[in-house]
């Protein structure tokens, strides 16, 4: 505290003296300023006797000089008056001279400038002076009407018109209207010219007119830019001289621009690739950003957001559009080429087409999509999310319309309570059956091939997304998709199978229903609809043998001990029972079958179907011979009869076992359809062994002469 203290002192100690030595300079200065002002008084008092001198000597120049200077002024001001009386005079040659120099400014300018005096003394003195003036305005007028709406003018000059017909006090709002319309004939023309952009140089195929003279055209000048720059420059000038116009422009830039938004989504209807479509939306969008520093009003922005948002979503789907013609004209070719006979094997090309058209189309289509997800455009980039979503719901819903156009391919409808094996609505040659095993390989196709690859492309290039919102689940279900193929190429394989053995059916049909088995005569020869029945299935094998793979073989054979599947030529049983002529021993060893049923192994015939040649025809046979088998029971048969259908069945063993891999079940089924046939006989005696195998062997020579290269 106390040294505190003492620098407390001596900061006031140094206060004081600083402020003596103020207080000593201010009296000096006081001094100083008491020694100069000493004598000025008497300098005032001469200064005052001065003025007082040159105001008096000023008074008597002005009284000498007053009636002179009145004079003089009177002079000016008839000198000013002769002045522009002699301009009102010489006003008809300026404005001719104007006229012919063009210079219509400067006639505006001395015509409003005479105005006043015509509306004072143009009915008197200057009446003729008046008159001519404004003949020579008329002509003014017209000259400035022609050039607003001449297209040859720059916009700045036609402005210009429109501002000195203003200061003539035109009615400028007709001509507001005949220009607006005039730019809306231009915009009229500038929509319809074909703008087709050339890919390899990104020029307009044909060059728009546009108001104003020729713009020389660089190497890659574009055309639409050039129009543009025009419209926006025109759009600037109404602007400045018609401003209420603003409402009336921003739609007919909105129009302009939608009409060229309606012309891009007509070239994606006639195919489009996603490069031409990126340049032409550029284009779109740098004219939108010229226009927008004009009419910030019009929002063209969000609008072209908006609207570029509906043409790539209508740019995906054309695409899948296009896609699902590509492939249903692939499999719709598959009778045209049958009935021309242009491939060898139809079937074969149309279903290696159909696989190309499902997956390298697919991949085309995500090579295009992923060009426009890689694209800058800043349009673009704020519709990412959207456009992947919309890629993963056109693959989603182009594999539905896939599934549903394979539908009508085969003769379905789309409903899926539908049975496959009602075919009793639908005639048989209506549906093309090799389509119908087509679309079954290609369903598989799609399950076991397409589907995993487009996955995994979408996977890699197409994630993120979540527009949709996570209520809405996924947009792509692989899932859901192997599903409805699986099931859809089981229902069409079903199909096929159905529609070859219902032909069948009518074939073996007519054989049983036409004949009168009760009186039928003794056999001397195998059936032809033996031969039919071969030329049938040797079509399904033909068909099935271009779709198909090759399984795994399987021959099935019983052993001795189950008698039903035995054959009657290599069973000393049977031939023992063939023997005998009494009808009584017949019933009974039909009665001694029976009860072997009873005993013997169960036979599983129908088997899963694969997709294989020798399931396919396995299972086929196999329908025929069951239903060979249901319409022997529905006839009643002599014994030449029953002999007949023995003859038959003996000769078609060995024939048919060539197309199954299951010899089994082929034996199993002969034999029960010759079981039906001794059910239904009323004098079930066999042919001996000898006959049956004299009539077998005719058949197979006559057979071999009339097929010599099928040996």
């Amino acid at each position: 505290m106390a040294a505190e203290i003492k620098n407390l002192d001596t900061d006031l100690q140094m206060l004081v003296y600083e402020n003596y030595n103020k207080f000593i300079s201010a009296t000096d200065t006081i001094k100083r300023m008491k020694n100069n002002i000493v004598g000025m008084e008497a300098n005032m008092e001469q200064l005052i006797e001065k003025i007082m001198s040159v105001q008096s000597r000023s008074d008597g120049v002005n009284t000498s000089l007053f009636k002179k200077r009145e004079h003089i002024e009177k002079l000016h001001r008839t000198q000013n008056l002769l002045r522009k009386v002699q301009f009102i005079y010489d006003l008809p040659v300026r404005l001719g001279k104007c006229i012919k120099a063009e210079a219509y400014a400067d006639a505006v300018r001395f015509f409003t400038g005479a105005k006043p005096i015509f509306e004072a003394y143009g009915d008197s003195s200057f009446q003729d002076c008046k008159k001519a003036s404004e003949e020579a305005m008329d002509l003014v007028i017209q000259n400035l009407q022609a050039k607003l709406y001449s297209d040859s003018e720059p916009i700045e000059a036609r402005a210009e018109a429109v501002v000195l017909l203003k200061q003539l006090n035109f009615p400028v709002d007709n001509l507001k209207a005949k220009l607006l319309e005039k730019l809306e004939d231009y915009l009229v023309k500038f929509k319809n010219e074909p703008k087709v952009v050339d890919s390899e140089n990104n020029e307009p195929s044909a060059v728009e007119k546009s108001p104003g003279p020729a713009p020389v055209k660089s190497p890659r000048a574009n055309v639409d830019s050039v129009s543009i720059g025009v419209f926006s420059k025109t759009v600037r000038a109404y602007l400045i001289i018609f401003p209420d116009s603003e409402g009336r422009l921003i739609k007919l830039a909105i129009d302009l621009f939608t009409k060229r938004y309606e012309s891009v989504q007509q070239q994606i209807t006639k195919r489009l690739s996603s490069g031409d479509l990126l340049r032409m939306l550029r284009a779109i969008w740098d004219d939108i950003t010229v226009m927008d520093e004009v009419l910030p009003e019009a929002a063209l922005p969000v609008y072209s957001l908006e609207a570029t948002s509906g043409i790539i979503k209508w740019f995906i789907s054309a695409a899948f559009s296009h896609l699902l013609l590509e492939a249903s004209e692939s499999l719709i070719k598959i009778r045209s080429g049958k009935k021309e006979g242009l491939q060898a094997s139809p079937l074969q090309f149309a279903l290696e087409s159909s696989k190309k058209a499902v997956i390298q189309g697919s991949m085309d289509l995500l090579l295009e999509f992923r060009q426009l997800l890689n694209d800058d455009l800043e349009l673009l980039a704020k519709l990412r999310d959207l456009m992947i979503d919309w890629a993963q719901e056109g693959f989603q819903s182009f594999f539905q319309n896939l599934d549903k156009q394979f539908l009508l391919l085969s003769g379905k409808s789309n409903s899926s309570s539908q049975d496959v094996s009602g075919m009793d609505s639908m005639h048989v040659d209506k549906v093309d059956a090799g389509l119908i095993l087509v679309l079954a390989q290609v369903s598989v196709f799609i399950e076991q091939s397409a589907i995993p690859r487009i996955t995994e492309e979408i996977a890699s290039s197409f994630s993120g997304g979540g527009s949709r919102g996570y209520e809405n689940g996924p947009a792509f279900v692989p899932g859901e998709i192997c599903r409805l193929f699986r099931s859809a190429g089981e229902k069409f394989l079903h199909l096929y199978i159905n529609l070859k053995t219902q032909k069948i059916s009518i074939l073996l049909k007519k054989r049983f229903t036409t004949p009168n088995w009760i009186k039928h005569k003794e056999p001397r020869e195998v059936h032809m609809f033996v031969d039919l029945l071969f030329q049938e299935l040797e079509g399904i094998r033909n068909e099935v043998s271009q779709i198909l793979p090759r399984g795994v073989v399987r021959r099935h054979r019983h052993s001795d001990s189950t008698g039903s599947t035995n054959s009657s030529r290599s069973n000393p049983l049977r031939e023992d029972k063939l023997s005998r002529s009494n009808t009584q021993r017949a019933r009974s060893q039909l009665l001694e079958s029976h009860l072997a049923k009873l005993f013997e192994q169960k036979m599983e015939i129908f088997t899963k179907i694969e997709y294989t040649q020798e399931s396919v025809i396995s299972t086929a046979v196999k329908l025929c011979l069951k239903s060979l088998q249901e319409f022997v029971r529905l006839q009643t048969f002599n014994r030449s009869g029953y002999q007949q259908i023995q003859l038959d069945i003996e000769f078609l063993k060995k024939p048919l076992k060539e197309f199954v891999d299951d010899d089994a079940a082929v034996d199993f089924l002969l034999q029960e359809v010759t079981n039906a046939a001794h059910e239904r006989c009323l004098d079930p005696i066999p042919l001996e062994v000898p006959i049956l195998d004299k009539l077998i062997n005719a058949k197979l020579a006559k057979t071999r002469e009339q097929h010599p290269s099928s040996q």
